[in-house]
C-alpha cells in the first residue's frame, strides 16, 4: 500500500519528493499510476499529492500562455476553438481519450509519462515551441520540450513541471490531427501537429512539424518544416511535407500497429491538418 503525502505549495513539493527520493513519485490527476498495473509496473511505495498546489493549477492566457502543470485536458480543450496559435494543443487536449480521464488528466501528467510515445498533447507542444518550467532542489529551470524529452529519464527525483509557457503571436496558425483504430477513447497509432507563422499577405514564414506515436518519442521533423516555410498558405502542399516526414522517421512495431501503417497513414494526417489551416 502506497502512502501519500500532501503538499500545499510548489516548495513543499519538492521539499517532500527529494526527501523520498526514488520511493517518490508526484502524484496529480493521477490517471498515468492507476495505469500502472496494465503496464506490469511497480507503484512508489510514496506519493506526493500536489492537487491543492494553487500555482500548478493556475491558467493565463497572452503571449505566451502560461499553462499550469495542474491544468487538466479539459480546460486545455476549451482554450481555443479554432486554428490559433494554441490551436493544437486545444485540440489534441479535446481528442484524447475520453471525457471521465480528460477531466481530471493533467498537462504536465501527459509530459512526464513514459513510457508513452502516444501521448497526444507532447507533439503539439512541440510545434508550439512551448518552454517547461522545472522546479527543483536547486530553485527555477527553463527547458524546452525537446531538450526535456531528451533528458527526461535523468532528471532528479526531486524536480517536477510547475507550468509551460506557449507562444502566441500574432499571425500563428496550428492544428493538431491523429489516428485511431476505432475511437478517441484510444492511443493514437500517429498524429501530427503543425504550427505556421503567417504574414499579412498570406505567406509562411515558419514552421514547424511534430509527429507522435510513430516513433519511440514524438519529435519535429526539421525536413517537412523546410518544405512549408516561404509557401503560400493558399497554396500548401501539406501531403508532400507527410511524406517527407514519413521517410525521415523509423516508425516503431507495436501491438497496435505495424511500422509500415503508421509510416503510410501520415501523408493523409497532414492533409487533413493542413485543409484545416489552409481554410482558416
Amino acid at each position: 500500500m502506497s502512502e501519500v503525502h500532501r503538499a500545499a505549495t510548489v516548495d513543499e513539493a519538492v521539499g517532500l519528493l527529494d526527501r523520498l527520493g526514488e520511493e517518490g513519485g508526484l502524484l496529480g490527476g493521477g490517471t498515468w499510476i492507476l495505469r500502472a498495473p496494465l503496464r506490469h509496473a511497480p507503484l512508489k511505495p510514496h506519493y506526493v499529492a500536489v492537487r491543492d498546489v494553487a500555482e500548478l493549477a493556475a491558467v493565463a492566457t497572452g503571449d505566451p500562455a502560461r499553462l499550469g502543470a495542474l491544468a487538466t485536458h479539459a480546460e486545455l480543450g476549451a482554450l481555443e476553438h479554432g486554428t490559433g496559435p494554441l490551436g493544437a494543443l486545444a485540440e489534441a487536449a479535446r481528442r484524447s481519450a475520453f471525457p471521465a480521464v480528460r477531466n481530471v488528466a493533467t498537462l504536465g501528467g501527459n509530459l512526464a509519462a513514459r513510457p508513452f510515445p502516444e501521448a497526444d498533447l507532447i507533439p503539439a507542444l512541440l510545434a508550439s515551441e512551448a518552454v517547461l518550467e522545472l522546479a527543483g532542489p536547486d530553485g527555477r529551470d527553463r527547458l524546452d520540450v525537446a531538450a526535456y524529452l531528451a533528458d527526461r529519464d535523468r532528471r532528479p527525483p526531486g524536480e517536477l513541471i510547475a507550468s509551460v509557457s506557449v507562444p502566441a503571436p500574432a499571425g500563428r496558425r496550428s492544428w493538431f490531427e491523429r489516428l485511431t483504430v476505432r475511437h478517441a477513447a484510444e492511443y493514437s497509432l500517429a498524429s501530427v501537429a503543425i504550427s505556421l507563422d503567417v504574414d499579412a499577405e498570406g505567406v509562411i514564414t515558419d514552421a514547424r512539424v511534430a509527429v507522435g506515436a510513430v516513433e519511440d518519442l514524438p519529435r519535429r521533423v526539421e525536413a517537412a518544416e523546410a518544405l512549408l516555410r516561404r509557401n503560400e498558405l493558399r497554396a500548401l502542399d501539406a501531403a508532400e511535407a507527410g511524406r517527407v516526414a514519413a521517410g525521415a522517421l523509423r516508425p516503431r512495431d507495436a501491438l497496435d500497429a505495424p511500422g509500415w501503417y503508421r509510416r503510410t497513414v501520415l501523408p493523409e494526417l497532414f492533409t487533413r491538418a493542413g485543409a484545416r489551416l489552409g481554410a482558416s
